[in-house]
């Protein structure tokens, strides 16, 4: 799989809000590198990001299958998303929810985006434990 984008790069939200489902049933490892990429924000606002799961795209859990911490910067964060222990899971998509306080305009305001590259296998390999050379 190539890059692909959960949330495009550069969007701008003030409300939460839900990416585009993502046809994952035919990735092999099912491991990914997830990468939120803040790029601009105003004071005294959070972001909270969680990927949702599906089997068939439209009913989707209740709880994320993952969740990035609050963040509250801009900055690049990413981490190992592992979907081989959902073998049910066919679809996914993003889901956010922002929230502003303080004083000033109570709309909140983050350009971000998320993007997610399957990890090759060879790769996986490499760094895993006990992998054969």
């Amino acid at each position: 799989m190539d890059e692909t984008y959960l949330v495009p790069r550069q969007t701008i939200v003030n409300a939460k809000g839900d990416g585009p489902v993502i046809d994952v049933s035919a990735d092999g490892n099912r491991i990914f590198l997830l990468v939120l990429e803040i790029t601009q924000i105003i004071e005294q606002e959070s972001l909270e990001l969680g990927i949702f799961g599906s089997a068939d795209g439209s009913a989707w859990g209740v709880k994320p299958l993952v969740s990035y911490p609050q963040k509250f910067y801009c900055g690049e964060y990413s981490f190992l998303f592992d979907l081989s222990t959902h073998p049910d899971v066919k679809f996914i998509r993003a889901h956010w929810d922002v929230a502003r306080w303080g004083r000033g305009s109570e709309t909140p305001m983050f350009e971000f985006g998320v993007s997610m590259k399957e990890i090759p296998a060879d790769v996986l390999r490499e760094v895993r434990p006990g992998a054969a050379v």
